[in-house]
């Protein structure tokens, strides 16, 4: 091979794997902070009252006085209905959720906490809102309410670009 074709082939076009840098690469990066971050959430939870990531996020969202179907709580929670399922097996199993019939529509069922699982949350509440502060630390409020802005941009175009077909 000729030191002309040599160098043709070494030269990197923006955009070409030669040029990929992984630890620049916007997902990745996600990835990374999404781990750290819910790794130092999921300390608190775990270590204190056993509860799984799909547990914890259960009981956030059916909240100290909500009831709501398992198919309401796939949809308010981000999680799958497999998810779901395994996280009201592991709330019940602990004495922290039960399921009633809906007084309005007998052949619905409803998820709520037990007293133990209301006090639980509120327990953790507190804590992981102290987590909360210690991640933001440093930011200022105009700093955080922008944070937030541009994490949901990123979230519609992510949401954009997966219902459209590559």
């Amino acid at each position: 091979m000729s030191d002309v074709e040599t160098s043709e082939r070494s030269e990197t076009v923006p955009g070409d794997a030669g040029d990929f840098d992984l630890e620049s690469f916007f997902p990745y990066l996600v990835r990374v902070y999404y781990r750290s971050v819910s790794e130092s959430v999921t300390s608190i939870y775990a270590t204190l009252f056993g509860l799984s990531v799909s547990e914890w996020r259960a009981m956030a969202v059916l909240g100290t006085d909500q009831a709501m179907s398992a198919s309401e709580l796939v949809a308010r929670s981000s999680m799958d209905k497999v998810n779901v399922s395994r996280a009201v097996q592991g709330l019940r199993k602990g004495g922290l959720l039960k399921r009633d019939i809906d007084g309005d529509d007998r052949r619905r069922s409803v998820l709520r906490l037990t007293e133990k699982g209301r006090e639980t949350l509120r327990t953790l509440v507190p804590l992981v809102r102290k987590l909360e502060e210690e991640l933001l630390e440093g930011l200022s409020s105009d700093e955080r309410d922008t944070l937030i802005r541009l994490m949901e941009k990123v979230r519609k175009n992510a949401d954009a670009l997966r219902r459209t077909p590559h």
